[in-house]
Order: structure tokens, then sequence, then C-alpha cells
């Protein structure tokens, strides 16, 4: 019963909106990423690769037959190796988000404390008032 009192407060908290936001936009950033290493840098890196790239990279375990009805069965290692690629750049992307975030947060809290620090260093009225009052009885 615990449980399912904290999945309630979890749901209506408002984080599983934002699970479900990154979860979309975390998709649409593979897409493009998967774009990008596809049409962008698999191509380039075909020059030194060859034309085939990585797509054609595979062992073959049977062999296709059209007489027989026999359909090519391989293991496909080029594909993974290029979705190898995609996750180090979409870990990198990521990595290079979170870094900046959080560097912007370290440098937002010291401008806090700074902030604070200087509010706490000025004077206050009363004690600017005791101040204008001694210099006058002088």
């Amino acid at each position: 019963m615990k449980f399912l009192k904290e999945f309630k407060e979890f749901i209506t908290k408002g984080n599983i909106f934002d699970l479900a936001v990154a979860f979309i936009i975390g998709g649409a950033f593979k897409a493009l990423i998967s774009s990008l290493v596809k049409n962008v840098i698999m191509p380039a890196l075909s020059i030194l690769l060859g034309e085939e790239g990585f797509d054609n990279y595979k062992y073959v375990i049977t062999e296709a037959n059209d007489a027989d009805g026999i359909v090519e069965n391989a293991i496909y290692w080029g594909v993974f190796l290029q979705d190898i690629v995609d996750f180090i750049i979409i870990a990198f992307a990521i990595f290079t988000i979170v870094y900046v975030f959080n560097r912007l947060q370290e440098r937002r809290k010291k401008v806090e404390v700074i902030e604070e620090v200087i509010a706490e260093a000025k004077p206050t009225v009363e004690e600017l008032l005791t101040d204008i009052k001694s210099i006058l009885e002088k």
C-alpha cells in the first residue's frame, strides 16, 4: 500500500511530465545524431573504409540461395559499430550539455553568494543614522 501511495505522489508531483518531455526530446535528439552519423560522418569515413562503409561489414553464416528460397543469415557487425559511434556522439553531446549547465549553475550560485555578502556588508539605516548623529555631535 505504501508503494502505491509513493507512486501516486510521484505521478502527481509533475516529475512524470518532466520525464516524459525528456524522453521525447531524447528520442528526437537520438534521431538527429543518428542522421548526423549516418549521413555526414560515415560517408566522410567511407573515404578511409572504402565506398561500402560500415553497413556492408558482416560475417555471413549462411549465404543466400534464391533458387532454394534461402535468405542470407549474417552477423552485421558494421551496423553494430555504427551504433557504437552513434552512442559515443550522443553521450558526448549530453555530457557537454550537462557540463555547461553545471558550470552555469555554479556561476549563478557564486553570484548569489557575492550578492548576499554585499547585502550583509551594507550598513543598515540605523547604523547610518547613528554615524550621522555622532558626526553632528562632534
